[in-house]
């Protein structure tokens, strides 16, 4: 895979010497198995993949290379490069605007951009209707154009069963930049619907079969699909894509449970399935994919608590504290800062959209066995900066460096 020119400052020697030992002792990446790092009183188990993925590294590496290659020019982004708020922290230190905010809120109108201007399309990519927008004022997105190629990778699936005369149902979070750009791109070429999680699904069945009056779909619904869209006759037949950072586990359920709908409306058989339903698979990214498995084998292990480090609007990082929320208790913190002592930590509560000050998380005992990742936008350094700041409240603590060495040894 390709090696990106990302800032130096957010990589970690710690972090880098286990990500390289783990790829030369598995390079099929087979073994989930979490990395176990003891440092005496804290011992730690990192999950086997997380951190920076492959469209995160490409789009932070053309930003950074677009601010060095264009001094004096004015250059905005669209809307936050990812989901991370340091490396956004860093490229508006870097003198780069924002035009939109994450819900796609006007900050800059887009009258006062001119044709000498540049603007970062971000990794969820955007709208047709933006781009258009952008080449009108005379803008040529092409060049400095970060959308990660597993998003299109899903814009080119929508397109394929779209051609096929299938409406598309997408898994994803209505207002989330991603599934705005992935419905806008979907819309164009099929009816097109979005649904956030089981429940919606469950009732957008009962408008497939009759159960619910088509009328009302349109209330409940209201957002969510595209123009022209006619409930009575654009979902007889379907395809499920989704938005590449949704639990792989709740897109399946719900292309299997929209599958066995189609089935007993229309009495289909394994040769007469595709007449009404569309084998899209799964569309999720690999990153997703390989950092929610190690995340589920990670909880195999015991251990006082968790904590998942990454931005409190990242959709992925979301879904990894969803897991381990369900085996023990865990911290969602965006930094190291957001410990603040031995018996206070600040952590983002995702479901009520709060941070919460929580007293003595630290166990009395030792060691204390934490769980530990992070999400694809997250930069390894800030990883290890929670690492050294957890271990920094204990005596006699193995140093950081001396940790890495000794791994680098087995």
């Amino acid at each position: 895979m390709k090696q990106f020119d990302v800032p130096v400052f957010y990589r970690s020697p710690l972090i880098s010497a286990i990500k390289r030992k783990r790829k030369e002792k598995d390079k099929l990446k087979k073994d989930f198995s979490p990395t176990f790092l003891d440092f005496g009183p804290v011992q730690i188990y990192l999950a086997r993949h997380f951190g920076f993925c492959y469209g995160v590294e490409n789009a932070i590496e053309i930003a950074f290379r677009t601010i060095d290659q264009n001094p004096g020019k004015r250059i905005y982004l669209l809307s936050e490069m990812i989901h991370n708020p340091q490396v956004n922290k860093d490229l508006l230190s870097r003198g780069v605007h924002f035009l939109q905010d994450t819900h796609g809120r006007q900050i800059i109108p887009f009258a006062d951009l001119t044709p000498d201007d540049i603007v970062l399309i971000p990794a969820f990519g955007t709208t047709l209707e933006i781009e258009k927008k952008l080449n009108t004022i005379g803008i040529h997105t092409e060049k400095y154009n970060t959308t990660c190629p597993f998003v299109e990778k899903v814009w080119n699936r929508s397109e394929v069963i779209a051609r096929k005369e299938y409406a598309i149902v997408i898994h994803g979070k209505p207002t989330h930049e991603e599934t705005r750009a992935t419905f806008s791109h979907a819309a164009f070429n099929a009816p097109s619907v979005v649904v956030k999680n089981m429940a919606q699904t469950i009732e957008l069945a009962k408008y497939i079969t009759g159960e619910k009056p088509a009328e009302d779909f349109y209330e409940e619904f209201k957002g969510q699909y595209s123009a022209n869209f006619d409930i009575a006759k654009d979902l007889d037949r379907l395809g499920v894509v989704n938005q590449t950072t949704m639990l792989a586990s709740d897109t399946q359920a719900i292309a299997d449970y929209l599958k066995q709908v189609m089935i007993e409306k229309y009495g289909l058989t394994k040769e007469t399935l595709a007449d009404h339903f569309a084998d899209t698979r799964d569309t999720l990214c690999y990153a997703t994919n390989d950092n929610q498995t190690s995340v589920s084998q990670m909880l195999h292990t015991a251990a006082d608590f968790a904590i998942v480090v990454g931005g409190y609007n990242s959709s992925n990082t979301s879904h990894l504290v969803e897991l381990c929320e369900e085996k023990l208790p865990t911290y969602f913190v965006s930094s190291a800062e957001k410990i603040l002592s031995r018996d206070k930590i600040l952590h983002y509560n995702f479901h009520s959209r709060q941070e919460l000050l929580t007293r003595d998380f630290l166990p009395d005992h030792t060691p204390v066995r934490i769980l530990m990742t992070s999400g694809a936008s997250c930069p390894d350094a800030l990883v290890e900066q929670v690492i050294e700041k957890i271990t920094g409240f204990f005596n006699d603590t193995i140093p950081t460096d001396q940790v890495a060495a000794n791994f680098l040894l087995v």
